[in-house]
C-alpha cells in the first residue's frame, strides 16, 4: 500500500467508527479521532510487516498487545474488534489479491482471538 492508500484507509475506517458510535466524540473528542486514524496506520503497518514476514502470528501478537494498551486508555475490546472488522471490508480494495487475502486472514484471526475470553487465548 502506498502512504496515500494507508491514509485513505485509516480515515475511512475512523470516519465509519465515529459515525457508528457518535458518543466517541463526547468521550474522546477530536484528539481521539486523530488517535483512531493514527492507530489505523499502525494496524496497517503491522499487517504489512506480517505479510513481509509471512507470519499471521505476528499480527495476532500485536492485536493482544494493542488490546492491553487501548483498554488501559478506556477503549473497549469491542471497539478494537469493530475496527478490525471495518478493515476487513476496506483493505481488499487497496491491496493485490494475495496480499489482501493474507491480511484478511490476519484480521479475521485477530477478531476471533479478541472475541475469546482472555483465559482461553493461549
Amino acid at each position: 500500500m502506498t502512504p496515500e492508500q494507508k491514509q485513505l484507509i485509516a480515515k475511512k475506517t475512523a470516519d465509519a467508527i465515529y459515525e457508528a458510535y457518535p458518543n466517541l466524540w463526547d468521550r474522546f473528542g477530536d484528539r481521539g479521532y486523530a488517535h483512531t486514524i493514527k492507530d489505523n496506520h499502525h494496524h496497517l503497518d503491522y499487517l504489512e510487516t506480517a505479510w513481509e514476514l509471512n507470519s499471521s502470528q505476528s499480527f495476532a501478537d500485536y492485536a493482544i498487545w494493542l488490546e492491553t494498551v487501548l483498554v488501559s486508555r478506556n477503549v473497549e475490546t469491542a471497539l478494537i474488534i469493530d475496527n478490525f472488522k471495518r478493515l476487513i471490508e476496506i483493505v481488499p480494495r487497496y491491496t493485490e489479491a494475495m496480499q489482501g487475502d493474507f491480511m484478511l486472514g490476519c484480521l479475521d484471526r485477530a477478531v476471533r482471538l479478541l472475541e475469546l475470553p482472555q483465559h482461553k487465548r493461549s
